[in-house]
């Protein structure tokens, strides 16, 4: 029988420091996860969780300077099938990966986009930087991205400037241009959060359409739940810098087993009409307090000050994760008790 390939990234015990005039800040602290290929990973959690912070660790995309990866491995399966831990590879190495083995998108495209240059040349530039083609080729590669992202007209939208498209059009320019060398693995950090509703679901449909042409795996940062029911096929809720629960996008919602998971699906809206029609419709709730500041966090569960279940255990040390069942786990020596 045939050895099971090791997944395409899998993160162990990475821990993430900033030095500040405060001293050593500690943003990720153990995390473990796991993308397979053709596989979608949602991290969800609020801002100042750590999400977008584990991304940029796995890119290697913090200035040394500032802080970096101080402990643990993020072992990555490369196209030649060998893994390598990224975590201890020398930056003319990761130069290689970015862009070309592994591709990344954010939030904001005007900001990640030259507003100088044509986007089509943009696009090319990944092609001839990574995959050694001509410029022509190069060229005809950027206008075949554009359609496969389903911008009309291609060849004549790859000849303008960003700001002459939409927010939506210049997140298609986005996923058109970390899509230009095949990548294993697309990191993709609040991709639609800038938005609108329709646009959003339009982005989505694209990335799973693409994602299935293609065979990649998706780590995808997001602290809206909502997108994460349409994308994700497992999650993984991150509070303080930890995961405190991880599981799949069915069984999240079907059982949340820990008292953040549960506050952030409480806090989503929902569309009631029926209730709404009677002048019935419930407050939206929050979740109390504020995010753990990483310089002060408390001790114990970084949950605990804003936790109802919280007891003197919570505050005594940080609880391991416990097996919920079916791959479920939970950072709460509580779950058991939440009531479905």
């Amino acid at each position: 029988m045939a050895a099971l390939a090791p997944p395409l990234l899998e993160i162990r015990d990475l821990v993430t420091e900033f030095r500040t005039e405060s001293g050593i800040v500690r943003a990720v602290k153990g995390v473990d996860l796991t993308v397979e290929a053709g596989q979608t990973v949602a991290v969800v959690g609020e801002s100042g969780s750590g999400k977008s912070v584990t991304s940029l660790s796995v890119m290697r995309l913090i200035p040394p300077a500032i802080g970096g990866i101080a402990s643990g491995q993020v072992l990555f399966r490369g196209r030649d099938r060998q893994v390598r831990d990224l975590a201890l590879e020398p930056e003319h190495a990761m130069r290689k990966v970015r862009g070309n083995e592994i591709a990344m998108i954010f939030q904001e495209p005007m900001t990640s986009l030259n507003p100088t240059q044509k986007v089509g040349h943009q696009i090319a530039e990944v092609a001839l930087l990574h995959q050694g083609l001509t410029r022509a080729q190069a060229w005809k590669r950027a206008v075949e991205m554009l359609a496969l992202v389903e911008i009309p007209e291609p060849a004549r939208r790859a000849d303008i400037y960003p700001h002459q498209m939409s927010g939506g059009m210049r997140q298609r320019v986005m996923i058109a241009m970390a899509l230009a060398c095949n990548p294993a693995l697309l990191i993709a950090d609040e991709p639609t959060t800038a938005l609108d509703v329709t646009v959003q679901l339009q982005i989505l449909e694209l990335m799973r359409r693409l994602q299935r042409e293609i065979g990649m795996g998706i780590l995808f940062i997001t602290h809206n739940l909502g997108v994460v029911a349409e994308i994700a096929d497992t999650v993984a809720v991150m509070y303080g810098g930890r995961i405190v629960e991880r599981a799949t996008v069915e069984d999240l919602f079907d059982r949340p087993s820990h008292p953040y998971t549960r506050g952030l699906l409480a806090s989503m809206p929902t569309v009631d009409r029926a209730a709404r029609a009677a002048g019935t419709v419930a407050r939206l709730k929050a979740i109390p307090g504020s995010v753990v500041d990483p310089r002060n966090p408390p001790s114990g569960c970084d949950f605990n000050p804003r936790c109802a279940w919280a007891i003197d255990a919570c505050r005594a040390a940080v609880p391991p994760m416990f097996d919920v069942g079916n791959g479920h786990g939970a950072r709460c020596i509580r779950w058991s008790e939440l009531d479905g």
